[in-house]
């Protein structure tokens, strides 16, 4: 990994991030070049992204909460009759807390946000997390009243997600699981996109310790998204599963879910 700004103007930003993760930091740097770094971390004018180098890279991967996919799925993307939803208990009445400790790039976060939920996103590779950081304050700047409403209900917590599960027990009502999965050469094609994204992460080995440090933080229920064909993590079975067409959510009951 390589930081870089674009210019002077964002040098403080990277700088920090080179200084606290041991990355190399440049100012000016042409993607097309090969390079040693298959990745870099780009501060300009247009955020904090990802991208590849080379000359057959990909675009960019940035966190944007205002426009694209996620802003579509806002709109348009069903509301409390998601599966999302359902797995996670949200209802007209109730909106539980949500501690979504595989965050990723923020977007399931963001729809259990949308629904009302105070959601912490909790992301271990800093690299990510800053991806995320970056969202956050420019959704926060840019923001209509109705999506800042939303984004004021998202916290970020950069670390380890079992570390934090540990101590933070009965931090939320749901504790909600994405672990990335392996990806098989017979899967359906990957936008470039996310396999920068992936290449960047890896596969999250340690799922069976993320269920099993959930289950031990967890008020009422755990939630796992998973492939639809997928094997549930290794350890305790789930209650039940909501399936759909190319993934299902595995849940793991341990109390009723009500209002504290």
């Amino acid at each position: 990994m390589l930081a870089i700004a674009a210019s002077r103007e964002y040098l403080d930003r990277a700088s920090l991030l080179a200084q606290q993760h041991g990355v190399p930091l440049l100012t000016h740097w042409d993607l097309a070049d090969d390079s040693e770094y298959a990745q870099i971390l780009l501060f300009d004018a247009e955020g904090v992204s990802l991208c590849s180098t080379g000359r057959k890279r990909s675009g960019p991967v940035k966190v944007d909460f205002l426009s694209g996919a996620v802003n579509h799925r806002r709109q348009f993307g069903g509301g409390q009759g998601q599966q999302i939803a359902k797995a996670c208990g949200v209802s007209g009445a109730y909106k539980p807390s949500i501690a979504d400790v595989t965050a990723g790039l923020g977007r399931d976060s963001f729809v259990l946000a949308t629904l009302g939920c105070e959601v912490q996103m909790v992301e271990r590779n800093p690299f990510v997390a800053q991806l995320l950081s970056d969202g956050l304050a420019r959704a926060q700047i840019e923001a209509d009243a109705e999506v800042a409403a939303i984004i004021s209900r998202l916290t970020l917590h950069s670390g380890e997600a079992v570390g934090w599960l540990n101590s933070n027990r009965q931090a939320a009502d749901v504790i909600y699981l994405d672990p990335m999965f392996p990806h098989s050469q017979k899967s359906a094609q990957v936008k470039k996109e996310m396999l920068a994204f992936r290449s960047l992460v890896g596969a999250d080995e340690d799922s069976a310790d993320l269920l099993e440090a959930a289950l031990a933080s967890a008020r009422c229920r755990v939630v796992v998204k998973r492939p639809r064909i997928a094997p549930s993590i290794e350890g305790a079975e789930p209650s039940y599963s909501l399936e759909g067409k190319s993934g299902r959510f595995d849940v793991y009951a341990l109390r009723k879910l009500k209002p504290q």
